[in-house]
């Protein structure tokens, strides 16, 4: 091998390429469908997410993210655990949501998206933990009781 001088140590070359998106981090061992699934669960909703790497795309119950969910906040609640983890574009996302209300729904699948990325790569747990999206939301509809008009509503007293 031939040794290689330096003639001018001062000069220094620039890197002028374009940073590109770091592609998804390779998981130790994948599934064999290629797919990591998790799922999701809020109020009446369940959802079942299955991930991949990807161009980020995000499909709900075959349509895209903005036809199914037209609020932005049910939106951004699905793609929230993905910003956590700071990898937005990395992944596609498939979910399939069924039960309940738009935004039960969408808390279902928050659930379920994190849950996958839990699946895909143990070193996301951190920072899906501390901003809270591993967390089922514990809340349901109370029950409607016997000789009331709903869980806590009564009828109108009549004293005489």
């Amino acid at each position: 091998m031939a040794d290689i001088e330096i003639q001018n140590p001062d000069v220094t070359i620039e890197d002028n390429t374009e940073q590109v998106p770091a592609p998804a981090p390779s998981p130790s061992k994948g599934p064999k469908s290629g797919f990591w699934w998790g799922t999701g669960r809020r109020k009446s909703s369940v959802a079942r997410v299955r991930i991949k790497p990807g161009s980020g795309k995000t499909i709900v119950n075959k349509k895209n993210l903005d036809e199914y969910f037209k609020r932005d906040q049910d939106r951004k609640s699905v793609l929230a655990p993905l910003k956590a983890v700071k990898c937005e574009n990395l992944f596609d996302i498939f979910i399939n949501v069924k039960g309940g209300g738009t935004t039960g729904q969408s808390g279902a699948a928050l659930l379920g998206v994190a849950r996958a990325l839990r699946n895909y790569d143990i070193s996301y747990v951190p920072a899906l933990r501390d901003s809270g999206h591993l967390t089922r939301d514990p809340r349901m509809v109370e029950r409607k009781k016997p000789g009331r008009a709903g869980a806590r509503k009564r009828f109108q007293f009549s004293k005489r």
